[in-house]
């Protein structure tokens, strides 16, 4: 249990930093508006999927990935 819970803990931070960069990398090229806003709304949704993804296969609810998971 507790390896699952630090293994979604580590998933959650990484997502988080690649979100990050990949809105600082956006905001620091010059992209038009449209595009620019496109992408970062492709990006959260992405990030969100795979978020909701690695939460539902800590449970136990499946998901692809092949995490520990806290319920038997």
């Amino acid at each position: 249990m507790i390896a699952a819970l630090i293994n979604l803990i580590v998933w959650l931070l990484v997502l988080g930093i690649l979100y990050w960069l990949a809105i600082y990398v956006i905001n620091a090229i010059p992209i038009p508006d449209p595009p620019a806003r496109i992408i970062k709304i492709a990006l959260t949704v992405l990030i969100c999927i795979v978020a909701v993804l690695v939460i539902l296969n800590v449970f136990g609810l499946g998901g692809g990935l092949d995490m520990p998971k806290i319920a038997s």
